[in-house]
């Protein structure tokens, strides 16, 4: 009979195990939990087809499946009846337990020796370390692609909403109409919205240059802060300082239908040559395309949420689906940083596709040839912990 720490927790199991013996299959297995050697607790009571080894949540590098033992995991602050905090206050480090076996049938009861050991706190999570080679993995791809970024420059996928950017703010410029920026009814929690102002960055720098008149009307007051310094940014940056003006971003209503009627206005009376949708949309994604299409606008939109995609492709020049919105500012942009961060990403997919497929044939394979530990090794390693 042993008694070992649980490897990689915070100090609060141990796990308990002895040889199997066929003699002794038909026993009821009792086993008993105590911190000073009198107060006995029950922590286990089991069949020999109840504590195989596979019971154990450990990956392979830690544990050994092919054992002939019988296993189990305690947890001693279910079995102590005690919360976690009481827990490692008293024993921040370490606790000694000490543990027996009972042997229980018809008629007679054997008891095991006692045994003692030591429930450990440990410091690092080797159960983990297959996650930790995956970042390090990812982290070399990620310097080598922004080293290769900004020597050579990286393939981005032509994508004709992004490329009609300039066509669009060419045209305003030649009509001497106003551009329109809405981004949408997200806040600067929403991934689309963050990626909304990237694109406006690049749009801003592309108007500053060809001074034409912007428009951004804003849904949440801290998306209309951020996209305010966005803006004058972008107008500094194309040398244009002199150009920029107060007036450029404006805040509407918190209100999702009453903003959509307040735009729906603007672009009534200003008749803007382009309309840029780009961001978190939800049932003002129609409502708005609709009314930018009557006054003959060029339609830019792009969302992540795929149930208004629909009505943005049915009403807009350009659609911006799904991914395309993430990769915009760096599409447009061509930062060597930006560009890198975007290639990892398409290297990791690659890989999780490659391994998805290639890993869902050996498991299928392996499920019919019984090898049931191979299998279970092989989902250790992918397995997120």
């Amino acid at each position: 009979l042993t008694l070992m720490d649980y490897p990689s927790d915070k100090g609060g199991n141990i796990i308990i195990y002895w040889d199997k013996d066929e003699a002794l299959k038909d026993f009821l297995y009792e086993i008993y939990i105590s911190t000073n050697q009198t107060n006995w607790k029950k922590a286990k009571e089991a069949k020999e087809n109840e504590l195989l080894p596979t019971n154990i949540k450990l990956p392979f590098w830690l544990w050994n499946y092919k054992r002939k033992i019988n296993a189990v995991s305690i947890d001693l602050l279910k079995i102590f009846g005690v919360n976690e905090d009481e827990f490692f206050k008293q024993y921040p480090k370490e606790i000694k337990v000490w543990a027996k076996l009972n042997l229980v049938s018809e008629n007679q009861i054997y008891e095991s020796q006692l045994i003692e050991g030591k429930a450990i706190s440990n410091w690092f999570r080797f159960d983990r370390i297959n996650n930790l080679i995956l970042v390090i993995i990812v982290s070399i791809a990620f310097f080598i692609a922004v080293s290769h970024a900004k020597k050579k420059g990286l393939f981005i996928r032509r994508i004709a909403g992004l490329d009609a950017i300039e066509e669009a703010v060419g045209r305003a410029t030649e009509m001497g109409k106003p551009v329109m920026y809405i981004p949408g009814i997200g806040t600067m929690a929403n991934i689309s919205t963050i990626a909304s102002m990237f694109i406006l960055g690049e749009v801003s720098k592309k108007i500053a240059q060809y001074d034409t008149i912007l428009k951004v009307p804003h849904y949440d007051p801290i998306v209309f802060t951020v996209a305010k310094e966005t803006v004058k940014q972008s107008y500094l940056e194309a040398e244009r300082p002199d150009s920029y003006r107060e007036d450029i971003n404006v805040f509407i209503t918190h209100d999702q239908f009453a903003y959509a009627a307040a735009v729906d206005g603007m672009m009534t009376r200003e008749k803007p040559a382009a309309c840029f949708y780009m961001g978190y949309f939800m049932a003002e994604s129609l409502l708005l395309a609709e009314v930018g299409n009557s006054v003959g606008a060029i339609q830019i939109a792009g969302t992540d949420i795929d149930h208004q995609l629909p009505f943005f492709v049915t009403a807009c020049d350009y659609t911006l689906i799904g991914e395309e919105l993430y990769a915009a500012g760096a599409y447009l942009s061509r930062e060597p940083m930006l560009v890198s961060v975007l290639k990892v990403q398409d290297l990791g997919k690659f890989i999780f596709i490659i391994s998805t497929v290639l890993f869902t044939i050996i498991l299928a394979i392996l499920s019919k040839t019984s090898n049931d530990l191979f299998v279970k090794k092989i989902l250790d390693i992918f397995m997120v912990r």
